[in-house]
């Protein structure tokens, strides 16, 4: 389970942090495969684009549970 964090007093659900952190991450993935040319090789871009950023983000929430737990 996330715990609640506090930034600057204000507290933030985990999860919505992890979300960020994934799309960050997700977001540099992106543009990796954009410059190689690896989009060409995928039928749906957008599609592509949001299982990448589920995935992301199912392996950091995973890692985080058994790291903190």
């Amino acid at each position: 389970m996330q715990h609640d964090i506090s930034i600057g007093g204000v507290y933030l659900p985990g999860l919505l942090v992890m979300m960020l952190a994934a799309f960050v991450v997700a977001r540099l993935v992106w543009e990796v495969l954009s410059r190689t040319g690896l989009y060409s090789l995928v039928w749906h871009r957008a599609l592509f684009n949001l299982a990448l950023y589920i995935l992301i983000l199912g392996a950091m929430s995973s890692l985080s549970n058994r790291l903190f737990s």
